[in-house]
Order: structure tokens, then sequence, then C-alpha cells
């Protein structure tokens, strides 16, 4: 039976499938990947985090040859990547940012489109495909009609119509609702018993948490942390818990008084609190027999999210206002489903 808390990792003679060294790319005087070394085994799925502009797109773009690096080198397969000449090496796939499809064409048009540029698949790939990411009922309708989980959906049955030994996923739960998310993470685990090395990227640490072993974290371009997630909960700090009591200023006394927990009056009411388990449990032991009563003890941060946003210097959701999260709109012509096609800058076919 396997344990939840850790997903499989690489076979025990492990194969490197994807490697690189050095990655530097500058547009204009913005310096987007400095000097960055990755590499996944086969069998292995590899979380690549960061917010937002810390350079994980660019990064994939290099890796599928979309961009050329400045300098540095790329190995997929154990073929060093030539930007000069190289088409795209067979056995890798994957999409960068929302995968562009066309339109106008059913899913399954898409599909088989897709597959006859790609040297075509065996009879019956593309239905098996669609099954896999559960859009079969929905293959007939335009893919313009397609909710934006449906998209995903689609461009993840497109890099499966041929099964990659390489498979570089950008973002792929976005605009997925928490059972699709689900999908996907099985989908994943699935590819990589079978020997698929599996590198994605995402901004949710719970997300990579619950799928991988090992992670990358970038900021500013860089490389800030590389490891297993185990060595990096080892040193990650305390976890955050918010706190409501009958009597809040009795509280904060006790917390005060207490050299373990760390206390901060939230401005919303309660008292986000940071410590150990043993330390949280003895001091909510402490509230009772000061007569105050926990009301609500929230986890507001747990040890490895505190850990990204100490190594990135991101905000936590706690810190954001609401419209920061707002989604941006989509244009008229994306509500209506009329621009756009499969492109290679979106959509990396399976060679």
């Amino acid at each position: 039976m396997s344990d939840r808390s850790s997903p499989p990792g690489p076979p025990a003679r492990a194969e490197v499938a994807l490697s690189a060294k050095g990655l530097v790319k500058h547009f204009e005087e913005t310096r987007a990947v400095d000097g960055v070394d990755l590499r996944v085994e086969r069998g292995e799925i590899r979380g690549l985090l960061g917010p937002n502009g810390a350079g994980k797109t660019t990064l994939m773009r290099m890796l599928f040859g979309l961009v050329r690096p400045d300098r540095g080198s790329v190995a997929l397969l154990g073929k060093k990547w030539d930007w000069a000449s190289s088409p795209m090496v067979q056995g890798v796939a994957g999409f960068v940012e929302t995968p562009s499809l066309y339109p106008y064409l059913s899913g399954r048009k898409n599909l088989q489109l897709l597959a006859e540029l790609d040297g075509g698949v065996p009879d019956g790939r593309v239905d098996e495909v669609l099954e896999l990411v559960r859009l079969s009922r929905m293959a007939d309708r335009k893919a313009g009609q397609y909710s934006s989980g449906m998209r995903q959906r689609l461009g993840l049955a497109a890099v499966l119509l041929h099964v990659p030994e390489v498979l570089i996923l950008d973002e792929p739960s976005i605009g997925l609702d928490p059972v699709g998310a689900r999908d996907i993470r099985a989908l994943l685990l699935s590819l990589a018993l079978d020997g698929t090395a599996v590198l994605f990227s995402s901004h949710n640490v719970v997300e990579v948490e619950g799928l991988c072993r090992t992670v990358t974290i970038m900021r500013s371009g860089q490389v800030v942390w590389n490891g297993t997630l185990d060595r990096l909960r080892a040193e990650a700090p305390a976890p955050a818990h918010v706190v409501w009591t009958s009597d809040d200023d009795r509280a904060a006394a006790v917390a005060e008084r207490d050299h373990a927990v760390s206390a901060i009056r939230a401005a919303a009411g309660g008292i986000t609190l940071q410590a150990e388990q043993q330390a949280l449990d003895d001091y909510v032991i402490a509230l009772g027999r000061e007569g105050v009563a926990v009301r609500r003890l929230e986890l507001l941060m747990s040890p490895l999210e505190s850990m990204f946003f100490e190594l990135t210097g991101a905000r936590s959701s706690a810190e954001t206002s609401p419209a920061d999260d707002e989604p941006e709109e989509e244009t008229d012509d994306e509500k209506n489903g009329e621009t756009g096609g499969a492109d290679a800058e979106s959509l990396g076919a399976s060679q």
C-alpha cells in the first residue's frame, strides 16, 4: 500500500532524462533565468516552484527549444539540444502556458489534426486519451465552447497522443476544479510509475507536496532551493496557525510568557501563532488553565508553505488583498472562442 505523503520517486537505477546546466537568459535589461541547473530522472516527478515572475516559464521554453539561452546547455534523453538545427527530441511532450487549440474544431478534431501533423497515431488512440482526461462525452463539442478546465484537459490529451518519455507541463492544474486536479495528479503518478520523467511548474505548495518527492524552487530567475521534500520539511520553520478565543487579550498575554510561541494580533481578529506542534499543544492547554476558551484554531500556513514564502519573498494569501487574487478578465474574442489556434509555443506535441 502506497503512502500518500510519499509519492513514488525515480527507479533504484535512475537514468537522467532531462538535464540543464548553467542556463542564462536576458530580455533586454532583465535577467529572466540566471545560471539554472536542473535534473529530472526517469520515473521522477519534479515540481518547479516559484512565484509569478520567478523565471519558470522562460526556463520551460528553453527546455522545449522555443527560446535560445544566452548561455548554458540542455540534454533530453541523452541528446544535447542544438538550438541552431535540432528538431524536437523524440519522446518529449508538454505545453507552456495555457494550451492553444483550434476553437472552431471539436476536441476530437483538434486531436486528430495534431496526431496527423505529428506523424499519426494508432487507431483508437485519440479515443483513449480522451477517456484518460475524462473528455469523451464532450469530445464532439467545439473547443471554443470549452471551459478553461476543459481546455487544459484537452491540452494534456494532446501531449499524451504519443506516450512521452519526458513530460514538461506549465501549471497543468490551473483552471481545474478539485476533481479535475485530482484526476491530473493520478494520471501523472501513473505515468511516472511507468517510467516517464515529469517536470511541472506550479506556485501551489500543497499541490507539489502531494505529488512530488523532489522540488526546485526559483526566485528572480535563480534556483534558491533544490532537493527532496523530506529535506525541505526538515529545514522548514514552524507552521503558522490562527486562534480565536473568548479573550484574545489574555490569550496574547499567555503567549508573551511562552518563548516557544510567537504571537501577533491579527487586524481582522484572532491571534496568529507560529510554534512547533508540541509548543502549540502546551499553549492551548495553558489557555484552558487561564480560563480562556479556544473557539477556533486553523492552520494558516504549513511548514512547507512557510519555507516557500521565506525562500521566495512571496506574500502568503493571508497577506494579499482580495484585489490581488482577482482573475484577469477574458477578452470578447476569448469568451467567444473566435481567435487563436494550436501553436508550437503553447502546445508541444510529442514527437
